[in-house]
């Protein structure tokens, strides 16, 4: 299905700043174009509540748009900490030198859990120095922008991009992997000053006081007021739904957490968040619980895929007892990654509105 665009980028487009390219299940960097064009004219303030990789909120920031992100996971909110909140802040060569200055005093968490698992000595060494070193740099901004270049780093390093194998080691070993991947072979550092400047290059300041939260969406909703258009992306359960198995490894970094046990041959934490999205026995639940909580929100964008459940038709039925909902579909023509992005599969855009 097709309509015609109901959003022209205003003078207040900021185009000239790019976002760095993500590795990350279900990330919509590649399809923004067409989610973009179904933004209502008459919007200032606009909430991505399952924030990601933070493509689609960044796109929004480059509208001009006052964008609130939000997303369970630290490392995502790091991200949107890195590049949505944050106006100016970078970091400089002395930054790195802070970041990479040996530390008696760093903790071995990465030594403890996951060394010989995703990575060998020196990276792991390298790793739990520079975690400990983040808390040394004075602005929380740039402390976000560390560890949110760190973690792009780490799913560059690992193969799959995801911690929910046990090939990263083997794979790093094997020339003919090598060949086909060098990033997997080289020193983490490396890898973090190669990235570096993509990042600095895309903080920009949009002329608004932007806000990246980590919370649980239902719980967040009844705290933020002022929104015009929420847009929503949530795990797409039977379809690669459970983020937390596939990027445990950087919420345990992130969050330097102790009080955790650390199960199976990945060291999964737990226990892990609850995000109501990724089981069956909840997920309607949720979307209806997502749906009531949005009532004062004129505008809705859900993102949504043919593999997932409950069915799109059943989506619609729940929405419609909310909004008037119109959708709109899009075949992903090569695959990106991901389960529900598979050549062939289609996305699926609902239009909600009052």
């Amino acid at each position: 299905m097709h309509a015609l665009p109901l959003f022209n980028p205003t003078q207040s487009f900021h185009g000239s700043y790019d976002f760095p390219e993500p590795q990350y299940l279900g990330a919509k960097h590649k399809i923004l174009p067409w989610i973009l064009q179904y933004l209502p004219n008459d919007i200032s303030t606009v909430l991505d509540g399952f924030g990601g990789s933070q493509s689609v909120a960044y796109a929004l920031k480059q509208q001009g748009l006052a964008v609130h992100t939000n997303d369970l996971m630290q490392f995502c909110h790091m991200t949107g900490k890195a590049l949505i909140e944050n106006k100016s802040a970078t970091l400089s060569k002395e930054d790195t030198s802070v970041l990479f200055a040996q530390n008696p005093l760093r903790q071995n968490q990465v030594q403890t859990l996951f060394q010989g698992i995703f990575f060998n000595q020196e990276d792991s060494v390298f790793l739990d120095t520079f975690r400990t070193n983040v808390d040394l740099l004075s602005c929380p901004y740039k402390k976000a922008l560390a560890l949110c270049v760190m973690n792009r780093s780490l799913t560059r390093k690992i193969i799959m991009g995801h911690f929910a194998h046990l090939q990263a080691i083997p794979y790093a070993n094997n020339p003919d992997r090598i060949r086909r991947n060098p990033s997997i072979a080289k020193p983490i550092q490396s890898l973090f000053l190669e990235i570096l400047p993509q990042y600095n290059a895309a903080i920009f300041d949009n002329g608004q006081d932007n806000i990246s939260y980590q919370n649980d969406i239902l719980t967040l909703l009844p705290t933020v007021s002022g929104i015009d258009l929420a847009y929503y992306d949530p795990p797409y359960c039977s379809s690669h739904a459970d983020y937390q198995a596939f990027y445990h490894m950087l919420e345990t970094y992130g969050e330097r957490w102790e009080d955790k046990e650390f199960r199976g041959g990945t060291k999964r934490y737990y226990p892990p968040r609850h995000s109501g999205f990724d089981k069956k026995r909840d997920v309607e639940l949720s979307f209806h619980r997502l749906f009531a909580a949005s009532e004062n929100i004129p505008h809705m964008l859900l993102s949504y895929n043919c593999r997932s459940y409950p069915d799109i038709n059943s989506l619609i039925e729940i929405a419609k007892k909310y909004r008037h909902v119109i959708a709109y579909e899009k075949e992903y023509t090569q695959s990106r990654g991901g389960k529900g992005s598979v050549s062939g599969s289609k996305e699926y855009l609902l239009v909600c509105r009052k």
